[in-house]
């Protein structure tokens, strides 16, 4: 048998290590091939014993780990796993599925809406999307579902519950083919601020409280990145496809606040990206993707926007980057376009390139949020199927791995995603 597996693993280039080494360390060499073309897949990620590598153009990887699960992830691509055993039944070769993900938004209400998550489902039968961005820590701090990290509890963000059993959920949207996204907010947090005004921003004596009225967690206190950290782990676990960070943020206030440490550019900009490179350490095991949401505007400029967010300082530590482009959002347009919500097509567009131009690299980076909901800050236009639709086709033409839309009500109806039959 021994000889068998050894003829085996010689076969397929997976050689054991020299004598001296552990006798189960092995060296593992294979090829990522697209499923559907078979041409080599690039910028892929293969993890074994805790360890990540990266893959080269030519798709072919060699790593040395110990045997165990093979875990395997690509942008723009299905994640899997897989044993040694599989690897050498299939001579190295590592197929990989494609997916674009089309993504609708479901807030922690709207996921446990027979008729809110229920539309959305139908959208996804009828081939407009083929994924969820469900809200696991929502805009007010809210955890929808049974949680055993202690934090969530004593801060009294387990108030609500719209999803029983977070495992058993995710099951059945992978049933359906749908990829799943959990969205987590960080900084932004009342509960916790409110539980705990040692780990919140402060403005004088009192908490800080923004817009809407909703304190925040302190980006530079240890506590609050480990709390939003297992909540990732937790999601991970859960079997979701990938993370979402949202609020990745510092505050964007005027006034003068009082945090752990000096709001300056470097640490604001140091504490957003250590939060990512921390998370992205945490979540190895999983093979999970990770994803950041960033302002439409940290495409263009190259300061932190005042809140943390340097694009070439976040796009190290994510797989995905996710600019808001609503058009509504550009308040001062971008070069040569005064009114965004005239040119939805090229802010989408005109965003994304400048992005790439900053980064380089794969389109495949980017899957931009996008707006389905009336605009507030112009001319009060309705963002229905048509603009919908310019600015899906500029996500298109760019080349994105996909997009979202944004509707904070879960309605998708009038958005065009699915082709209506002509009446007879």
């Amino acid at each position: 048998m021994r000889r068998l597996l050894r003829a085996a693993i010689a076969a397929l280039g997976l050689a054991l290590l020299a004598p001296g080494a552990s006798a189960q360390a092995i060296d593992l060499d294979g090829r990522l091939v697209d499923a559907t073309t078979g041409a080599a897949v690039a910028d892929g990620i293969v993890t074994v014993g805790g360890r990540e590598t990266r893959i080269g153009a030519n798709g072919g990887f060699h790593v040395r780990g110990a045997p165990g699960q093979i875990l395997v992830r690509a942008l723009g691509y299905r994640r899997i796993s897989m044993s040694a055993a599989d690897l050498a039944g299939a001579h190295g070769v590592v197929r990989l599925a494609p997916i674009t993900p089309k993504g609708l938004y479901l807030t922690v209400y709207g996921v446990g809406s027979q008729k809110l998550l229920g539309g959305a489902m139908a959208i996804v039968a009828a081939g407009g999307a083929n994924a969820l961005v469900i809200d696991l820590k929502g805009d007010r701090g809210t955890i929808p579902y049974p949680s055993a990290v202690p934090l969530a509890t004593t801060a009294g963000a387990r108030k609500l519950t719209t999803i029983p059993d977070l495992a058993a959920l995710v099951q059945r949207l992978h049933g359906g083919g749908i990829y799943v996204i959990a969205r987590i907010v960080v900084f932004k947090d009342n509960p916790l601020a409110e539980a705990r005004p040692d780990l919140a921003i402060r403005r004088g004596k009192a908490l800080f409280r923004d817009r809407e009225g909703l304190a925040w967690a302190d980006p530079f206190q240890a506590d609050v990145r480990t709390y939003n950290i297992d909540l990732a782990v937790e999601a991970a676990a859960a079997g979701v496809d990938e993370i979402q960070f949202d609020y990745l943020r510092f505050p964007d206030s005027s006034a003068r606040l009082t945090l752990a440490q000096p709001s300056t550019q470097a640490n604001r900009v140091a504490a957003i990206a250590g939060f990512l490179a921390e998370a992205r350490q945490r979540l190895v095991p999983y093979n999970v993707f990770t994803a950041a949401d960033i302002f439409g505007y940290v495409c263009w400029n190259l300061d932190d926007t005042g809140i943390g967010q340097r694009l070439e300082d976040i796009a190290p530590q994510v797989d995905y980057l996710s600019p808001m482009l609503y058009p509504s959002g550009y308040r001062f347009g971008i070069p040569g376009i005064r009114n965004p919500v005239a040119n939805s097509y090229a802010i989408v567009h005109g965003s994304l390139v400048e992005a790439q131009r900053r980064l380089g690299g794969s389109s495949k980076r980017f899957r931009p949020w996008l707006q389905a909901f009336k605009d507030y800050a112009f001319d009060h236009r309705s963002f229905d199927a048509d603009e919908v639709a310019l600015q899906i086709r500029a996500t298109q033409d760019f080349g994105s791995d996909g997009w979202m839309l944004w509707n904070a009500n879960n309605v998708y109806a009038d958005a065009g995603l699915v082709r209506k039959e002509p009446k007879r």
